[in-house]
């Protein structure tokens, strides 16, 4: 991949967090990424919680049209997906049901709702990039040895898809509502892999939180709360 966006003439690439309907900062993450001619990979979660799903996927989707980069499918992706699709889900208010009323507002609403349902379907659920390995939620090493499903939007999550989309849980519930996660895969990442996720933040300042493992290699947490009163980070990496 690597190779192949420097022939485009792409000088890096610059990690885009959990976006969660924040469009105005995506816009600016990916406006300031075409300048620097970077491309953008963005991790997952585009909707839900936020001001504007709509023209966070239209903006998701005009990168996409324009080659200038790709998002990643995460939880949310995922879920919105069968929502889309006529399925029952479970979702907080102000996530599935608050996306869903901001593409019926919308005057391309139906349009917009026809394309995500073709490109969560086929979008990837983890991607390497030389000594870099992207993904929404969590690291196994399954992912460093096979290509994620191309249909992955659309299937029922396997154990690795699962850990891609989820991350590492217990199965229990916090008193906040949401699933106990665990970290123990930074310690399985291998000496010379950096992973960026999204999906969990970790993060106490607002900054991406780098966290290196017990094999040397190096985990970045870059979800910041954007869309649930954080702020959107990215990071460039060259290439």
């Amino acid at each position: 991949m690597i190779e192949e966006l420097r022939q485009r003439g792409f000088a890096g690439i610059r990690a885009v967090g959990d976006v969660h309907g924040e469009a105005s900062q995506f816009r600016a993450a990916i406006e300031g990424a075409r300048e620097a001619r970077l491309f953008v990979v963005q991790l997952g979660d585009l909707t839900d919680y936020g001001p504007d799903a709509a023209e966070a996927l239209r903006l998701a989707f005009t990168m996409v049209d324009r080659r200038e980069g790709l998002f990643l499918l995460g939880n949310h992706d995922h879920k919105l997906r069968r929502a889309l699709d006529g399925a029952r889900v479970r979702s907080p208010a102000e996530a599935i049901p608050r996306t869903l009323a901001q593409l019926g507002e919308a005057s391309d609403g139906i349009a917009l709702a026809t394309r995500a349902l073709e490109e969560i379907g086929r979008a990837p659920a983890w991607l390497r990039a030389g000594p870099l390995l992207f993904v929404h939620a969590a690291f196994h090493r399954t992912m460093l040895l096979t290509p994620p499903p191309p249909d992955a939007g659309r299937r029922r999550p396997d154990p690795v898809l699962s850990r891609a989309l989820f991350g590492q849980v217990t199965g229990r519930t916090l008193a906040s509502g949401y699933p106990e996660r665990l970290v123990l895969w930074v310690d399985s990442i291998p000496r010379g892999l950096t992973v960026v996720v999204g999906h969990d933040p970790r993060s106490r300042d607002g900054r991406p939180l780098r966290v290196t493992g017990r094999m040397g290699g190096e985990a970045v947490f870059l979800d910041t709360g954007a869309g649930k009163g954080g702020h959107l980070s990215w990071l460039d990496f060259p290439i």
